[in-house]
């Protein structure tokens, strides 16, 4: 990368909810609006499958989670509160795999419809070169609460 597209490059943004597995695998969120979510991570030796290439769990866990927040998006309260919306679970999701992901992978997730109750999404994997490395479609369904107590979508506990 030159250094003018490290100088141009945009900093991460604070995922809008407390995600831990998403935390532990180390995405980066780069952006969430208007139908749209793009996350990144730099593959380390955690990630990679005993091809050492990407896991396909690890590049379907990418195009769930940016999928996920671009359902979300649309859904932005006042003065950008995320958490005024609905949040979203996964109903169902296809995955195909186009070629191993290596180095950097970005996942670009696209809220294709929404209704009032389900938003229908797809997204893709790219590497470092731009070359698509898997495409996923999935339903996600809109909810302000699991069933059992004390998981209501909850604002982000300041760390």
């Amino acid at each position: 990368m030159s250094q003018r597209e490290v100088q141009n490059t945009p900093a991460p943004l604070a995922f809008p909810v407390h995600i831990p597995f998403v935390e532990d695998l180390g995405l980066s969120l780069y952006r969430m609006a208007g139908g749209e979510a793009e996350l990144r991570l730099d593959l380390q030796t955690k990630h990679l499958n005993s091809w050492a290439v990407a896991h396909g769990g690890l590049m379907m866990t990418m195009l769930d989670v940016a999928m996920a927040h671009a359902a979300r998006s649309v859904h932005i309260g006042e003065g950008g509160n995320l958490n005024a919306g609905p949040g979203v679970v996964t109903i169902e999701m296809k995955t195909s795999f186009m070629r191993p992901g290596e180095g950097e992978l970005r996942a670009v997730g696209k809220l294709l419809h929404g209704t009032a109750t389900l938003a229908f999404c797809e997204g893709s994997v790219f590497g470092p070169e731009g070359q698509l490395c898997a495409h996923a479609t999935a339903t996600f369904k809109y909810i302000r609460a699991l069933p059992g107590a004390g998981r209501a979508i909850k604002p982000l506990q300041k760390r």
